[in-house]
């Protein structure tokens, strides 16, 4: 038996033992770890309980839940940041089932019994898509860190031309802090910058973008940024709860806003 040389475990769930077993030794053979699994209870506990499971081998009809009702409940433990993709087994070539299940993300499905070659070429294909995908996140991931790296670098360096500049042409950081306080925002914005909370004033106003750059002395990129990370920051959706929120401490509209 060769050694396991993939990085993606296969979960391998089926009612029947010797079905099971036959399917994990051939595919530890060709190079896959496997987590056996006989039942559906068993196969979302060991799902939870390894993260690196990130292809899953599952027969269509089995006691309990059936297979389709499996993978949707291995989707709900998966959440939005893990990935994995399912191929379904069946031994009852049934177009509505077939079609059931592909409609839920089954990534392909195979009739019983088996081509264990044709299984291993599905298998294959699957797993370099999750490596594809898992790429992908990583990938988004650094790139949302960069993103908010120079989000505080941006706004650190525009604190610094504000307190350099004084009480010319723009505002320092600390007025707009005063401001703030003196109107008595609503708690959400407390943790927002200096700088981000005047662009959310000046967006409250209605003001354009492009007005706000002029009005600050930053680039209209920049205060896309910046309202980005208000809104994110604020939990709003657009810049009309944002003016909403922002509108007089007596508003119903306002005291509507900040409630949720």
């Amino acid at each position: 038996m060769n050694k396991p040389v993939s990085a993606v475990k296969v979960l391998v769930v089926d009612d029947q033992p010797l079905t099971v077993a036959e399917l994990c030794e051939f595919l530890q053979s060709c190079g896959y770890c496997c987590v056996p699994c006989q039942s559906t209870d068993q196969a979302l506990e060991c799902f939870a309980a390894d993260p690196g499971i990130g292809l899953v081998l599952c027969d269509l009809h089995m006691p309990g839940c059936d297979g389709i009702e499996l993978f949707k409940a291995l989707k709900v433990i998966a959440g939005h940041q893990r990935i994995f993709e399912a191929i379904m087994l069946t031994g009852q070539a049934d177009k509505q089932d077939v079609i059931r299940a592909l409609r839920e993300g089954f990534a392909d499905y195979y009739q019983k019994p088996v081509d264990l070659n044709e299984l291993l070429e599905g298998v294959q294909r699957q797993e370099a898509a999750v490596q594809e995908q898992q790429k992908s996140v990583q990938h988004l991931g650094t790139l949302n860190q960069k993103l908010q790296y120079l989000a505080d670098s941006i706004d650190d360096l525009y604190q610094d031309l504000d307190k350099a500049r004084g009480l010319g042409a723009h505002r320092r950081s600390t007025d707009v802090v005063r401001e703030a306080e003196s109107e008595n925002l609503p708690s959400l914005f407390e943790q927002l910058s200096p700088r981000q909370l005047e662009v959310a004033r000046l967006v409250s106003k209605g003001k354009t973008n492009y007005q706000i750059a002029c009005e600050l002395g930053i680039t209209e990129n920049t205060v896309k940024l910046y309202v980005s990370q208000v809104l994110r920051l604020t939990h709003m959706h657009n810049r009309t709860q944002l003016a909403l929120a922002l509108s007089p401490s007596n508003s119903p509209l306002r005291l509507r806003v900040t409630a949720h």
